[in-house]
């Protein structure tokens, strides 16, 4: 299976995988996302660790069961051959109905076929209140006409 677009990344290339990251993870949609990862895909992300595409899709489950509402925007911050580096924010809340804005770093690497081999994920969140949020669009694709990190100053 084949995921354009491929290494070696381009600066185009290369915001193109990052948008369609974004897409994906804003859909969801665990089966569908999960498939952007190889069989063997090896995360971190935070203190949990994964190391396959099911234990991702597993993963992305739980994620999305605990973090409602959820709405990320990503950016490239660095590119070279196979490896993308970015940066993000999500803006969620729990069951409780508390919000936070959990900002990221994200190290890609990807095989030929353009699925992530690797995904290395640090994240710290930020409590807010509802009236600072700034991710407001309907959920799933942020609407490109939305403002990004850089724009938004975060």
């Amino acid at each position: 299976m084949s995921r354009p677009p491929l290494p070696p990344f381009t600066e185009e290339s290369a915001r193109q995988k990052v948008r369609l990251a974004e897409d994906g993870w804003n859909s969801r949609n665990p089966e569908t996302v999960a498939q952007a990862y190889s069989l063997d895909t090896q995360w971190r992300n935070r203190s949990h660790f994964v190391h396959s595409r099911e234990d991702a899709q597993t993963f992305l489950t739980e994620k999305w069961a605990t973090e409602q509402e959820y709405r990320l925007i990503k950016e490239l911050f660095a590119f070279t051959g196979n490896r993308i580096a970015v940066r993000y924010a999500y803006e969620w809340h729990d069951a409780a109905g508390n919000w936070f804005r959990s900002y990221g770093n994200e190290n890609w690497v990807f095989n030929e076929e353009g699925l992530m081999i690797e995904r290395y994920a640090s994240i710290n969140d930020l409590p807010i209140d509802e009236a600072e949020r700034k991710f407001h669009w309907p959920l799933g694709r942020r609407p490109d006409d939305h403002p990004g990190l850089s724009e938004l100053g975060l």
